[in-house]
């Protein structure tokens, strides 16, 4: 089932001074994330125009603020912006997705080594209370919510592996494969969901151990199985649009 993205209800217009520039902050971020998760869902196929006059409506905004978040995912790697023609959905060839998922395997791997190192106990609670909370979403089989929950655990690890080149690094690319990283749960040979779910357990029990050289293998992976099940996706017949459990 596709989502659709209500209307913020937030004015444009600011008032002066300091409050105007919270409130206008505020809605730039409301805006990317709501688009963000737009085109991550697969509400735009892949390689299609960006319908910024449709979205303009369901956001209740003008063009300007839209762009300006659809100049952030073009930094991402979800869109291309094409001079003088707007922007459409960024195309990524099976190659291009076997490079991209290599990479991340190994920056995960390295994340997750590193973290074992210097977490703290606080940060490892901090990770199981959103490996429970996104058990929630995988039982109710609300996919938004699982996803973002999922990303969540995984940048936590990263940020706690204490490395600012390697968390810069993460960030690019993983703004790059995070569409179809979401769609690969919906492969159907694999059942890729609930593979992953079985995956995030081991990835926390040995977090919870501090078994760094475990951990970087678990890591590995399980983005390694996540890069198969993207590529199934791919090929499957509808596979350009994910479809609901």
């Amino acid at each position: 089932m596709k989502s659709t993205i209500p209307e913020t209800g937030v004015p444009i217009a600011h008032p002066a001074g300091n409050g105007g520039d919270r409130q206008e902050v505020s809605l730039h971020g409301e805006i990317l994330l709501r688009l963000r998760d737009y085109v991550v869902e697969g509400n735009i196929p892949e390689g299609a125009r960006v319908p910024e006059r449709q979205l303009c409506e369901m956001l209740g905004i003008s063009r300007t603020p839209l762009r300006e978040a659809l100049k952030v995912l073009a930094a991402e790697g979800l869109i291309e912006l094409l001079p003088n023609r707007g922007a459409r959905v960024r195309q990524l060839s099976q190659r291009d997705l076997e490079e991209l998922f290599d990479v991340m395997a190994g920056l995960e791997s390295l994340a997750g080594r590193l973290a074992c190192e210097a977490i703290t106990d606080d940060e490892i609670a901090e990770i199981e209370r959103l490996h429970y909370e996104m058990y929630g979403h995988y039982l109710h089989r609300d996919m938004p919510g699982y996803f973002q929950t999922n990303q969540r655990i995984h940048e936590c690890i990263v940020a706690a592996a204490r490395n600012e080149t390697l968390k810069a690094a993460y960030a690019n690319f993983a703004g790059r494969i995070r569409r179809i990283r979401y769609s690969a749960n919906f492969a159907r040979k694999r059942q890729r969901w609930g593979e992953a779910m079985r995956e995030h357990e081991a990835i926390l029990d040995a977090l919870r151990r501090r078994a760094g050289s475990e951990l970087s293998d678990i890591l590995f992976q399980h983005l390694r199985n996540k890069r198969t099940a993207a590529i199934e996706h791919l090929t499957e017949p509808d596979g350009d649009m994910p479809v609901s459990p």
